[in-house]
């Protein structure tokens, strides 16, 4: 990765800009209290001072303070596919954001920056869209039960080789993409004894994955190819604590694309896994 010159000057600015707000936060709430200023945001109530409260007291800063001053850029009603571009319902705010009124007139071919939309599989028309219909004509809307019992279609078969032969390795398993398919299947993959090296910008998911299989975890830069070849060699050379046994496993966590965190194992050395 390159580092331009000015970004230590956008995050100073950033930080500067955050702590502007926050000041400015601090005298908006101490307005509020004194009823000078009218307060939007739910409290708790008296009579509730006394149960665990539903509201933390920073996030509620934090929400009504800064949060609500640029709320408007997030959560835009769409009214259209979310494809490449896409059509937004346009609104206005007469009270900064507080609450929001359609104006009943929709903003055309928005460039879509913010969406999981990546290979197309949103779009209602072109090759995806067809190949889409083309399956549920031959296989239906769901096979109904798990891979293991009568769920095992052709077509998963035949991703798992294509994905192995991409890959270069011997074979590979494909499951449905979701929080529990990494924090559920690590444990499965590695327990005591054996060794986990992650990404520091790893997904929740696999942070928790990796921390229920009982594996020992040590943590790698991001995208730092010399930090995990240094803890790879040190792992290899020194063993486990203490006993300076081999690790049964050494599993490396890293995510495939951007938010979709993916694992991908190929059987190197008799202990060591990628």
């Amino acid at each position: 990765f390159l580092c331009s010159p000015t970004e230590p000057i956008l995050a100073v600015l950033t930080y500067m800009g955050y702590g502007i707000l926050t000041i400015f936060g601090y005298l908006r709430d101490f307005l509020r209290h004194w009823n000078i200023e009218k307060c939007h945001v739910a409290r708790e109530r008296e009579e509730q001072k006394d149960f665990v409260p539903l509201y933390q007291d920073f996030e509620n800063f934090y929400t009504r303070n800064l949060y609500m001053r640029i709320r408007d850029n997030w959560n835009r009603p769409i009214c259209s596919v979310p494809g490449a571009k896409m059509d937004l319902v346009e609104r206005v705010s007469p009270d900064y954001n507080w609450t929001f009124e359609h104006t009943g007139k929709v903003v055309k071919d928005v460039i879509n920056m913010g969406s999981y939309n990546y290979l197309g599989f949103a779009e209602n028309s072109g090759a995806c869209a067809d190949a889409a219909i083309e399956a549920t004509q031959k296989y239906g809307a769901g096979v109904g039960s798990t891979r293991c019992e009568i769920g095992n279609l052709d077509i998963h078969e035949e991703l798992e080789q294509l994905v192995a032969r991409f890959l270069g390795v011997e074979s590979s398993m494909a499951f449905g993409m979701g929080f529990a398919t990494n924090s559920m299947n690590i444990p499965a993959l590695t327990g005591k004894g054996c060794l986990i090296l992650s990404d520091e910008l790893n997904h929740a998911s696999l942070v928790l994955g990796a921390r229920l299989s009982g594996s020992t975890i040590r943590v790698f830069k991001h995208n730092n190819m010399q930090s995990l070849e240094k803890l790879l060699r040190d792992a290899i050379i020194h063993g486990q604590p203490r006993t300076h046994r081999p690790w049964k496993k050494i599993l490396i966590v890293v995510e495939g694309i951007y938010r979709y965190a993916q694992y991908f194992l190929c059987f190197c050395d008799p202990f060591v896994y990628f």
